[in-house]
């Protein structure tokens, strides 16, 4: 090892560093400028559907056609076309099915998951494997049997028989165990399980510790599944479409379906605008729960 002399005339046992070498453009794109190419790529591919549906929204023509040119009219017509349409009404429809969806489902995935968590049982292993499994079939697939099934239902329990919201929310969450239990399965797992046992010697219960502790530690993972829910039942289309029947009780998506369904009468501009403004409350809860998101996709990965 060779010294190195410094300006002062003193003299380190390090060796010099070698001389940095010229980073030439064709070597800064195979690091990391080929990531950048990428990242513009489905930045582009994401946001232009977004970009077209508005231009086509903004559009008088009512077509799809118009909007080959971006924004070339802009006009508030198909907006202003919504008050005289049901459409408020289904957008009503879709958000109470989806707001109380979601809390029967924040419920009941995260009892389901304090149980598989928190206690011993005999089958614990076999009922997770199970739920785990059956949320590999899609809801979608059983449409046929829960039509069938309602109409025999509908017989004895009217509000739980075809065109009943109630009856379309007990569909919903018949489906929302499985990979919502599973998410927090995990995060409830990374709360020590010293609180609970802190908890029984001051003499709680465990309805009190679960509804006073370990709710209110496990917020993150409820937002987070509070969040998936409501998006995917706000654009289910198919289970809605079979069960609601009339005209007043559709949901957004069966709504927006029936103005574009005939392709004689197709009003894709109207239909655009439906579904620019569908968009706004999934997008406003989307930011006020994203301090949550990152937080409670992540840590149930940390401990099993």
């Amino acid at each position: 090892m060779t010294a190195t002399i410094l300006p002062e005339g003193r003299a380190t046992g390090r060796p010099s560093p070698p001389a940095a070498r010229r980073r030439t453009p064709g070597r800064w794109f195979a690091d990391t400028g080929w990531r950048h190419l990428v990242g513009v790529v489905f930045v582009v591919y994401a946001v232009f559907p977004i970009v077209y549906v508005l231009s086509a929204s903004l559009s008088a023509g009512g077509t799809l056609t118009g909007s080959n040119q971006l924004f070339d009219t802009i006009s508030g017509d198909n907006y202003a076309a919504l008050a005289g349409t049901r459409f408020w009404s289904w957008f009503a429809n879709s958000v109470q099915v989806a707001v109380v969806t979601s809390i029967g489902t924040v419920l009941m995935g995260a009892a389901a998951a304090y149980a598989f968590s928190r206690f011993r049982f005999e089958g614990r292993r076999a009922g997770l494997t199970t739920l785990l499994i059956v949320q590999m079939f899609p809801q979608m697939l059983a449409f046929v049997a829960i039509f069938l099934l309602l109409i025999s239902l509908g017989e004895v329990v009217p509000a739980l028989g075809l065109n009943s919201k109630v009856a379309l929310v007990c569909v919903y969450l018949g489906g929302a165990l499985g990979v919502n239990t599973f998410l927090m399965y995990g995060f409830f797992n990374t709360i020590p399980r010293e609180l609970d046992e802190a908890a029984k010697i001051d003499g709680a219960t465990h309805a009190q510790t679960y509804w006073t502790i370990i709710l209110r530690l496990v917020t993150p993972i409820l937002a987070v599944v509070a969040l998936l829910s409501i998006i995917a039942t706000f654009g289910e289309f198919v289970i809605a479409r079979v069960l609601l029947q009339s005209e007043s009780n559709w949901t957004l998506a069966v709504g927006l379906y029936s103005w574009v369904s005939s392709l004689l009468e197709a009003n894709w501009g109207l239909f655009a605008a439906g579904a620019v403004i569908s968009t706004i409350p999934i997008l406003v809860l989307f930011l006020f729960l994203q301090k949550f998101i990152v937080g409670g996709l992540t840590a149930g990965s940390v401990k099993g």
